[in-house]
């Protein structure tokens, strides 16, 4: 099985374009219909973002390509 996990740079660019946009992680939870817990396990690395909820917050926080089903 590859190696999938994310790397610390990339949890750490996500968190600066969130300060960037001046948005909290909870707000970017809130805008994207996600847990806020889920959304801090996965910027602090807590998470393996390989199913769920914890996937879909790494793509769209841009940590992690992959698809979104609707």
């Amino acid at each position: 099985m590859p190696n999938t996990a994310i790397s610390e740079q990339a949890r750490k660019q996500a968190r600066e374009a969130l300060e960037k946009r001046g948005q909290t992680a909870k707000k970017f939870a809130e805008l994207n219909n996600l847990n806020p817990s889920t959304v801090y396990a996965v910027l602090s690395g807590q998470s393996h973002c390989r199913r769920g909820e914890a996937h879909r917050a790494a793509v769209l926080l841009g940590i992690k390509d992959g698809v979104i089903e609707q």
